[in-house]
Order: structure tokens, then C-alpha cells, then sequence
């Protein structure tokens, strides 16, 4: 499996190719895309991308937890936490599955 990570250089490099703006303008449109996506995101909006997944924060409490090296107990603080979850296209595309193709029993 392939190992590389893709960047926000990379976006906007695929923006260029695919769209044909410039490549400022193409590097623009994807700072404004995650800058949207973050914002609705911290206002506590979730974001659904349509075929790709839903993005939402999500309110954890504290806790007591353990360190594993000494088992000495440890609070931990309440926090907001981001979650992610695929689309049924995204998921079957990642496990090599066409949208067309059909179920079998």
C-alpha cells in the first residue's frame, strides 16, 4: 500500500490540473474550502460531503485514566473531538468495489 500523504500542495495542484485556474487561485480555493469546513466545524455545524463522509465535533467528558507504564491514575480533562465517518461509496471504493457493482448473497 502506498504510504504517501497527500498535502494542501497537492490539492491545489490537482485544482490546477483539473480546473485550469491559476495556481494561486487554485491554492486560494482549497485554503477557503478548509477554512470553511474547519469554521462550520468549530461553530458545532456538521459536515457532510456528499459520496465522501461526515465530519462533526463531537463532546467527550472526563475521565480518570491510567498511565500504562505506572498505573498511576491520571484525570482527564473534558474535550471536544473531531470524528470522521465514510460514506457507503467512500468505503466501497477503499475496499475496490465499483458504485455499479451489484451485492452478492
Amino acid at each position: 500500500m502506498g504510504e504517501r500523504t497527500i498535502t494542501r500542495a497537492d490539492l491545489a495542484e490537482a485544482v490546477y490540473q483539473e480546473v485550469g485556474l491559476s495556481r494561486n487561485e487554485s491554492a486560494m480555493l482549497v485554503e477557503d474550502v478548509l477554512e470553511t469546513i474547519a469554521k462550520g466545524l468549530i461553530q458545532g455545524s456538521t459536515v457532510k460531503l456528499s459520496s465522501f463522509g461526515t465530519f462533526a465535533a463531537r463532546d467527550k467528558g472526563g475521565r480518570i485514566g491510567r498511565n500504562p507504564r505506572t498505573g498511576e491514575e491520571v484525570p482527564i480533562e473534558p474535550r471536544r473531538v473531531l470524528v470522521f465517518r465514510p460514506s457507503h461509496v467512500l468505503r466501497d471504493m477503499i475496499n475496490g468495489k465499483t458504485p455499479g457493482d451489484a451485492v452478492e448473497d
